[in-house]
C-alpha cells in the first residue's frame, strides 16, 4: 500500500501542474467566447444581432424546434451564464473546493476521490480527449476520416456548439440515463427526489449494484453515437466511434459524479477548445480548419494527451488503492469479530464455571482428612 501511495503522490506533482494549467484555460476561455461573439469579425456579414427563428432541442434523443425568435447574443449570454453558474458550483463544491481535493493527491499521495466536480470533470475530460486520439489515429490507419457538418458561418458554428452541452446533456443524459436509473433505483417517490436524483443520481439514488446503470449507459452513447452521423447536419461516418466513446465516459459522469460535471465536460469539447481554435483563426485572419495547425492548438492537445494519460494513471492508482483499503478493513473487521468472540467465549466460560478459588475449597472438603 506505501508504494502505491508513493507511486500516486510521484504521478500527483505532475498531474496537479496540468490540471492547474488547463483550469487557468478554462477560466480565461469565459471572456475569449464573450469577445468572440461581440467583438470578433468571425461572423463576417452577422454579428450578434443576427435575429434566429426557432431553438432546437433535443428530447430524448429526438430533434425538436421550438418556434421563437431571438437575436444570436441575447440566447449566447443566456447559455454563457448557465456555463458560468455550473463553473462556480463545481469549484466549491460538492464536498470540498478544488484545490483542497487537489493538494492532497500531490502532497499525501491520497487517491482520488469524487469530492469536487471540477476536478472530476477535467480528469475525465482529458481521459476523453485521448480516447479520442487513439480513436482517431486507429480510424485514420485504416482510412476513415471524421469530417464536420458544413457550416456557413463561423459565428454561427461557435453559437450552436455553445448550445450543444445543455440541450443535449438534458436531451440523453437526464431524460435517457437520468430518469430510467430514477425508475430503477429509487424507493421514494416525491418531486424533491426525483429532480435530486437526475442532479445527481448515484448520490441520490439507491444503487445497490451498477450492471443496469452501465449497460443503459452504453445503450444510450451508442443512440449518442449514431445521432452524430444521421442526423440533419450530420458529421461523417467516422465521428460514430468518437461520439459513442464520449457518450460512454459522459454518461458514466453523469451517473457517478452529476449534471454539473457531464455538462462540463462537454462544454470542453465544444466551446473551451474551439473558443482558441477561432481565437487563433480571427487573429491570423485564417480559416479554422487552417487553425486547427497552428502551434497554439498543436500545443494544447499535446497537453491534452499528456494530462489524459496522467489522469488515466491516477484513476488506476487510485482504484488499487481503494481495494487494498478495502482488503484491510475486511482484515480488521475479521480480527476485531474474533477477538469479540474470543472474549465472548472467555466471558462465557467464567460464567458457567465456579471460581478457581471456590472450586479448590470444595475439592478441599472432599478429600478425607489426615488426622
Amino acid at each position: 500500500m506505501e508504494s502505491s501511495n508513493k507511486a500516486l503522490q510521484g504521478l500527483g506533482i505532475p498531474y496537479a501542474a496540468l490540471v492547474s494549467i488547463i483550469f487557468g484555460m478554462m477560466m480565461l476561455s469565459f471572456p475569449v467566447g464573450a469577445y468572440l461573439v461581440f467583438n470578433s469579425n468571425i461572423g463576417d456579414d452577422i454579428n450578434f444581432e443576427y435575429p434566429i427563428s426557432g431553438f432546437d432541442f433535443f428530447l430524448a434523443g429526438i430533434g425538436y424546434e421550438i418556434p421563437i425568435q431571438f437575436e444570436l447574443g441575447d440566447a449566447f449570454i443566456v447559455i454563457w451564464s448557465i456555463f458560468v453558474i455550473l463553473f462556480a458550483i463545481s469549484m466549491f463544491g460538492p464536498k470540498k473546493d478544488f484545490l483542497k481535493s487537489l493538494v492532497p493527491i500531490m502532497t499525501e499521495g491520497k487517491k482520488f476521490t469524487h469530492s469536487n466536480y471540477l476536478l472530476s470533470m477535467i480528469t475525465w475530460f482529458s481521459v476523453l480527449i485521448l480516447v479520442s486520439g487513439v480513436i482517431n489515429a486507429i480510424q485514420e490507419g485504416v482510412g476513415i476520416t471524421t469530417e464536420p457538418p458544413l457550416v456557413d458561418n463561423d459565428l454561427i458554428q461557435f453559437f450552436d456548439m455553445s448550445k450543444a452541452p445543455i440541450v443535449e446533456e438534458i436531451g440523453f443524459r437526464v431524460l435517457l440515463i437520468g430518469v430510467p436509473l430514477y425508475a430503477i433505483y429509487s424507493h421514494r417517490a416525491s418531486a424533491k427526489h426525483f429532480f435530486k436524483s437526475l442532479w445527481h443520481p448515484f448520490e441520490n439514488l439507491h444503487v445497490y449494484e451498477t450492471k443496469k446503470a452501465v449497460a443503459l449507459i452504453v445503450l444510450v452513447a451508442v443512440f449518442f453515437g449514431l445521432a452524430h452521423i444521421i442526423s440533419g447536419e450530420s458529421w461523417s461516418s467516422g465521428k460514430f466511434a468518437q461520439a459513442t466513446a464520449s457518450g460512454i465516459i459522459i454518461g458514466w459522469v453523469y451517473f457517478r459524479y452529476g449534471f454539473a460535471p457531464a455538462v462540463l465536460i462537454h462544454w470542453a469539447t465544444n466551446y473551451f477548445i474551439f473558443s482558441y481554435v477561432f481565437l487563433v483563426a480571427d487573429i491570423n485572419f485564417i480559416t479554422v480548419t487552417e487553425a486547427f495547425s497552428h502551434s497554439l492548438i498543436n500545443t494544447l492537445e499535446i497537453l491534452f494527451v499528456i494530462s489524459g494519460i496522467a489522469s488515466v494513471g491516477i484513476l488506476i492508482l487510485s482504484y488499487i488503492l481503494s481495494k487494498e483499503d478495502k482488503s484491510i478493513e475486511k482484515v480488521v473487521s475479521y480480527e476485531n469479530q474474533h477477538n469479540e468472540e474470543l472474549e465472548g467465549g472467555i466471558d462465557s466460560f467464567s460464567d458457567n464455571n465456579p471460581n478457581p478459588k471456590t472450586f479448590a475449597d470444595d475439592l478441599d472438603e472432599d478429600l478425607p482428612s489426615k488426622s
